[in-house]
């Protein structure tokens, strides 16, 4: 389980790392990044649901430490989604909405 983990972490990261090397936040980068995260989660799910966890420790590791990891990048994407989808126009508008938020 744990190799299986580290690997789809690090393959996620990779993805994420390719998509951010443009400063912007453009809603396409971002909307394919939560793409990559769902898809990280969806692919952890069904390795767990094939092969189950070993034992307690594994299941409490797993839901304490390892989900949030991947679950926060996903809750900062919505986040940054729902910024720029509400970003007004013009640039004293959108300086001061981005200060608020």
């Amino acid at each position: 389980m744990e190799k299986f983990y580290n690997e789809a972490i690090h393959k996620l990261q990779i993805s994420i790392n390719e998509l951010e090397v443009e400063n912007d936040y453009s809603l396409l980068r971002i909307e394919a990044v939560i793409h990559l995260i769902i898809e990280c989660l969806s692919d952890i799910k069904a390795f767990i649901l094939k092969r189950r966890f070993k034992d307690v420790n594994e299941e409490i590791r797993f839901f304490k430490h390892q989900k949030p990891a991947i679950v926060s990048q996903l809750i900062y994407y919505n986040e940054i989604y729902k910024i720029e989808t509400k970003k007004p126009n013009g640039t004293k508008l959108v300086k001061k909405c981005l200060t608020k938020e």
